[in-house]
């Protein structure tokens, strides 16, 4: 351990909120600053690039924004850790150029097109502790200086710290010293309902922290796809950047005039700047009034993500309703910043072209009061999406495709929150969002419904909801005469246990029962189970609250996206031969506390199932495959993570209601 990397002073909670906070800006800055690389570059052979530079080119935009993606994942991480040990949520950030002090001396954190040197810096800002390289050509800080903290201090302040790996590392000391101190319980006093998880990023590695085991693997998280670990380090963001390196510096080799970005401003401003030195007022239309409407979009998502964060009353529904509102704000800004990237930046700078600032408001925060916060929200995008059609329309494809979005994301808040959770003390554990109420099923027959009535049971056959598992025929083949005219259901036929046996076996809910004989009526499982069938669906057997439909016990829910009863198989898996494993790999198998309970299903808009409630996740064979109280499962049948969703839905084209 060198001078530079001594330990980092945690003496107090406000000095671990200080870094944290700290911590949040950087994961920010930095997102900002791989993304903007990323969209300098060029996109296609006409801009002088040829067919092997070109594919090198489209490969590392992936990375970038593959990176960018994990830095979301690290700012959600932290935000999660701030919001567990009582602080706030952390969304805001300096403008870009960060001012010299404001980080350390060794972390410049500003906007530039992708070139040797802005990819050199950023191998230098993921290097591992430890690690001694340069930094990129014109990235390092004009003066060398400390930030200081002394020992004892009431008031937090800045620290210095050789690289992020090592904030974290001091990060991670200060947790467990003030969980000694304090002890867990003391230590994570925040409302567990304002953590952030897969329930609504579908992005691997987020995670809620409660306590102290999950407060360290989050930061094992950020750390090792920063800097990267000896048992994975080809995925990290070090690793990654120095194979990019290395393959832009053999390209150069073989055409030492190869440029790869477009020539894209370095630090552009959208407002008229006092120090002009190191920045690039865009000032020419249409890029100023482009720039207006990104950075709109950017504002727009980063109010959304305050919402998601810091309003624990937010009902499950509500919360995604402002989820799906951030990723069709980011998808809305992409297209635009690209397009900006072609065009000039200020007409006393020939041959300079604009980029996305990624300019900040002095506050981001949206109004405490949830239903103000929806109201906002439904101005703000409805103000984006007049904008966007009136000066966007027709740039591009996806830009056109990104209008459509935008649009439709004011009637989402149009009614506000619909459910909104009474409030709960803080807790460390066991707290969940309020279910939604579910009304009471009708009674008697409905058209799709079926009904046979026996002596001591009233047999219910749904056809819609039937996946032909065939328990019914194989175990009472006297009671179901299946492909016969007319009546084909006869109660009477076997003995009345036997029937209770084969509706409970009937994994779609098709078949339900009404005693007659004053028996027990069905109940729910002392055990929440999802199963995962093979190329098929999701079938489960839990005291089911699906959006839109009656209570139920038992149901099998289309996971192949081409279902025509949607949210419920109706076998078309097997028309399209679809293939998905029902043994997927084995994650967190931990125990919950209760194992039963109702459980929330809630079908997003083109998008995933959001589950809220004890569950237990079993591969086909039986194997626990994950123990959870939240997750999103895929329905759009292209996730790479199935049965969990990944964002594919996103691209893919697949388009389904909220019900």
């Amino acid at each position: 351990m060198t001078a530079s990397e001594a330990p980092l002073l945690v003496e107090h909670r406000e000095e671990l909120i200080y870094l944290l906070t700290e911590a949040a800006e950087i994961e920010h800055g930095l997102m900002c600053c791989y993304l903007y690389a990323a969209f300098s570059l060029k996109s296609e052979a006409s801009e002088g690039l040829a067919e092997e530079e070109l594919a090198a080119v489209l490969r590392w935009r992936r990375t970038l924004l593959d990176v960018a993606r994990e830095e979301m994942v690290h700012l959600a991480l932290v935000n999660n850790l701030l919001t567990a040990v009582g602080g706030s949520p952390h969304l805001a950030r300096p403008n870009f150029p960060v001012a010299p002090g404001y980080h350390p001396a060794g972390v410049t954190v500003s906007l530039a097109p992708f070139d040797v040197a802005t990819i050199d810096h950023f191998v230098f800002l993921e290097r591992p502790e430890g690690v001694e390289l340069a930094d990129g050509q014109g990235f390092g800080s004009a003066r060398v200086y400390e930030r200081t903290f002394r020992r004892g201090r009431i008031v937090a302040s800045a620290q210095d710290y050789a690289t992020v790996g090592h904030l974290y590392r001091g990060v991670s000391e200060g947790l467990v010293e003030l969980a000694r101190v304090h002890g867990e319980a003391g230590l994570f006093v925040g409302d567990p309902r304002l953590q952030v998880g897969v329930d609504l990023f579908s992005l691997p590695g987020v995670s809620k922290v409660v306590d102290l085991a999950s407060a360290l693997a989050a930061i094992e998280t950020i750390v090792t796809q920063g800097e990267g670990s000896p048992a994975d380090t080809e995925t990290s963001h070090f690793r990654r950047f120095t194979t990019v390196q290395s393959e832009l510096a053999a390209l150069l080799q073989k055409n030492p005039s190869f440029v790869p970005a477009r020539p894209v401003a370095r630090n552009p401003v959208m407002r008229r700047p006092v120090a002009t030195a190191d920045r690039v007022w865009v000032e020419a239309e249409p890029a100023a009034t482009l720039l207006d409407l990104a950075n709109g979009a950017y504002l727009f998502m980063a109010r959304a993500l305050d919402v998601l964060f810091s309003r624990p009353e937010l009902s499950l529904e509500a919360r995604a309703v402002v989820s799906d509102a951030s990723v069709t704000a980011m998808y809305a800004l992409v297209p635009l910043a690209e397009h900006l990237t072609t065009l000039p930046a200020n007409p006393a700078l020939p041959g300079v072209n604009a980029g996305l600032t990624f300019t900040m408001q002095r506050s981001v925060a949206a109004p405490p009061e949830p239903h103000a916060a929806f109201r906002t929200l439904r101005e703000n995008a409805a103000v984006l999406a007049l904008g966007y059609q009136a000066h966007a329309r027709g740039l591009s494809p996806r830009l056109d495709a990104a209008i459509e979005g935008l649009s439709a994301l004011a009637d989402r808040f149009a009614d506000g929150p619909r459910t909104v959770a009474p409030p709960a003390p803080p807790s460390r554990a066991g707290s969940r969002v309020a279910l939604p109420k579910v009304a009471p099923p009708p009674r008697g027959p409905t058209p799709s419904i079926e009904e046979a009535r026996g002596k001591s049971l009233l047999l219910r056959f749904e056809a819609k909801r039937c996946i032909h598992a065939r328990h019914c025929v194989l175990s009472a083949p006297k009671v179901f005469l299946a492909n016969t005219p007319g009546e084909w259901i006869f109660p009477d036929e076997a003995h009345v246990e036997t029937l209770v046996t084969v509706a409970h076996d009937c994994p779609s809910g098709a078949i339900t029962y009404e005693r007659l004989d004053d028996g027990p009526a069905e109940t729910a499982p002392e055990v929440n189970v999802l199963r995962i069938r093979e190329n098929g669906p999701l079938a489960v057997h839990a005291e089911l609250a699906l959006e839109g439909q009656r209570p139920m016990f038992r149901a099998t829910l289309c996971r192949c996206g081409a279902s025509k009863n949607k949210p419920f198989c109706d076998g078309s898996h097997a028309a399209i031969e679809f293939a998905a494993t029902g043994e997927p790999k084995t994650d967190a198998v931990d125990p919950l506390l209760r194992r039963n309970g109702p459980l929330t299903v809630v079908p997003r808009k083109d998008g995933p199932l959001a589950v809220q409630g004890n569950l237990e996740i079993c591969a086909g064979t039986g194997r626990t495959v994950r123990r959870t109280t939240q997750c999103v499962l895929c329905r759009c049948g292209g996730s790479k993570t199935k049965p969990f969703c990944d964002g594919t839905h996103r691209t893919n084209g697949f388009s389904a209601d909220g019900t």
